[in-house]
């Protein structure tokens, strides 16, 4: 039962900054879309209000009794992508999706909140001053399982995204010098047995693209390219709103997606890219700030881990967009079209609110 003082710390700035800029996502998806957007506008919006009002039933549950279901959630979830890699439908060349009807559901995003719980439910006992060996092995392990599960489908962008998570537990948990070698030596060897078994060619040319962006304008480089004359065709107040030739024209692939932010740039320019950035600094802000008011140790990992999660994912966007970073297909949390990844960062964030409204409850 939710008590009338506890009531009275919900975090309204966040819960609106997070629709202003959900908002604003789906005012560009519009545009960039406009011959398709009753197809993917009504869907976005009912997303929206499916999201919001799951964030505000989550924030109702006490985070303590959701930590306490956290491994068998954990287990669960891990079982459902096993069994999409058995049984799923292939929807664009992979196997990611629950379909509901004319909805589908992407379990992979939903997972990430099931491994910032288990992993500040354990943390939250832990005692040490620096991470042991055996909870360095957990801590990648946990994080570690379903994001392979996760590249199998195979979806490499978003089992990428799982990486901020696991950044952030090493940091909380202060990780040794020894173990950040362990790290570099394993994702070398990773990297170069990936490199040779298992990125397909695709995958091979996005890389290659970033370290000579211009060896393949038309075909590797395409998406690049295109981004990056959006961006600087914006100028300082961009184009107008419907009036980008990247989107408008269909220059610009994944522009509903991927590469919302370089039609917000064209459109609307240096300037309003600026006011997009500082909605969003001030929204990660938040998020990293509940840190702080913490009432636990749980508290404090739910809290960074979730923010970790989401600002990473927004700097590897950002990165991609400018070819600082391979295009892997991550989307930009809240601003981009997807419903999966809509409601997992409500849900997500759902976590941190709950954790800041309950900062007095233990006092």
């Amino acid at each position: 039962m939710l008590d009338r003082r506890i009531f009275r710390e919900i975090d309204v700035l966040t819960i609106l900054l997070m629709v202003l800029v959900s908002i604003i996502g789906i005012v560009f998806v519009y545009s960039a879309i406009y011959f398709q957007a009753s197809q993917f506008v009504w869907r976005q919006i009912a997303f929206l209000l499916v999201s919001l009002l799951a964030l505000l039933v989550a924030i109702m549950i006490d985070y303590k009794f959701l930590l306490s279901i956290s491994i068998p959630l954990y287990v669960l979830m891990n079982l459902i992508l096993m069994g999409l890699l058995l049984f799923g439908r292939v929807v664009a060349n992979t196997r990611s999706w629950i379909v509901l009807g004319s909805f589908q559901v992407q379990p992979s995003e939903l997972t990430k909140i099931a491994v910032i719980l288990v992993l500040a439910r354990i943390f939250s006992e832990y005692r040490e001053d620096r991470m042991s060996f055996k909870a360095f092995v957990l801590s990648s392990t946990l994080v570690g399982l379903p994001a392979f599960l996760t590249a199998l489908q195979p979806d490499l962008g978003t089992a990428l995204t799982y990486i901020p998570i696991l950044i952030g537990t090493y940091i909380l948990a202060g990780i040794k010098k020894k173990y950040v070698i362990i790290i570099l030596v394993v994702s070398l060897i990773a990297g170069v047995g990936g490199w040779n078994l298992a990125l397909k060619d695709y995958q091979k040319k996005r890389i290659e693209t970033l370290l000579t962006p211009n060896q393949d304008p038309r075909g590797a480089g395409y998406q690049l390219r295109q981004s990056k004359i959006a961006i600087g065709s914006g100028g300082l107040t961009g184009k107008g709103y419907h009036k980008g030739t990247q989107s408008q024209l269909r220059f610009l692939p994944a522009r509903h997606t991927d590469f919302i932010m370089a039609v917000i740039a064209e459109e609307m320019g240096f300037l309003g890219l600026l006011v997009v950035f500082a909605l969003y600094f001030l929204f990660l802000y938040r998020l990293f700030s509940t840190v702080w008011l913490s009432p636990d140790r749980a508290g404090v990992y739910l809290a960074f881990l979730v923010a970790m999660m989401i600002s990473g994912q927004f700097l590897i966007n950002v990165m991609m967009l400018v070819g600082l970073f391979p295009i892997t297909g991550i989307p930009i949390p809240l601003l981009s079209y997807g419903g999966s990844s809509l409601l997992s960062n409500f849900l997500a964030c759902s976590l941190v609110i709950n954790v800041r409204m309950r900062r007095f409850a233990f006092i």
